[in-house]
């Protein structure tokens, strides 16, 4: 089998692709790599050009970006069960939550962090809440909140890379950075996924 090697940092959003790969069960090399020059460097710029982490390789793939990592690996060895079935309802669920993930909740959580406030119109006169990709902070917050109400897992009863996805993407913005309060749906989800037994080799690493 090729070679994998992530390329990461222990603080980064890469820690969701790290856990992911212990969820899996297969053999890779973690690169740990500072923030700061080390990912400025001529030889990783050639990975990923941007100098950000994490990135993926596998064999003659480069794969960059949290979200496409974590459905590379998933697909990749779909063997593994940490992908709905292809054609399915649920398939079609892991793909609308991951990109939920990487763009409204992301946005919106980054957006909280830093506290920027956007301007009640656009320069063309709409309203912002309507230009923004995500609306709202608590639009956002509310149409995850009602999905997980009815779901054990986002793609229903299997978990999968979607769930390393958000419950590590929930865990940052709750627990680390604080962008905006927990909600008893989001603690209870989070109980259960971050004491998994691949999440905490992953931690423990």
């Amino acid at each position: 089998m090729a070679e994998i090697i992530l390329y990461s940092n222990k603080l980064s959003r890469g820690r969701a692709v790290h856990w992911l790969l212990e969820e899996l069960g297969i053999a890779y090399q973690a690169v740990w790599l500072d923030f700061g020059p080390a990912m400025k460097k001529a030889d990783y710029l050639a990975i990923n050009p941007m100098g950000k982490v994490p990135a993926l390789q596998h064999g003659g793939a480069v794969v960059t970006e949290t979200a496409a990592i974590l459905t590379y690996l998933a697909d990749t060895f779909a063997d593994k069960g940490l992908i709905p079935a292809a054609g399915t309802p649920e398939r079609a669920a892991f793909y609308r939550w991951m990109f939920f993930i990487a763009g409204p909740l992301e946005a919106a959580t980054t957006a909280e962090f830093l506290g920027w406030q956007a301007p009640e119109k656009t320069p063309l006169g709409t309203p912002c809440q309507a230009f923004l990709g995500f609306g709202s902070l608590t639009l956002t917050l509310d149409t995850l909140e009602s999905h997980l109400r009815q779901h054990a897992y986002v793609c229903g009863d299997q978990f999968t890379a979607a769930d390393v996805y958000l419950a590590t993407h929930l865990a940052f913005g709750i627990r680390y950075t604080k962008a905006y309060p927990p909600r008893a749906v989001f603690d209870d989800y989070l109980n259960r996924l971050l004491h998994r037994p691949a999440k905490l080799r992953a931690d423990a690493l």
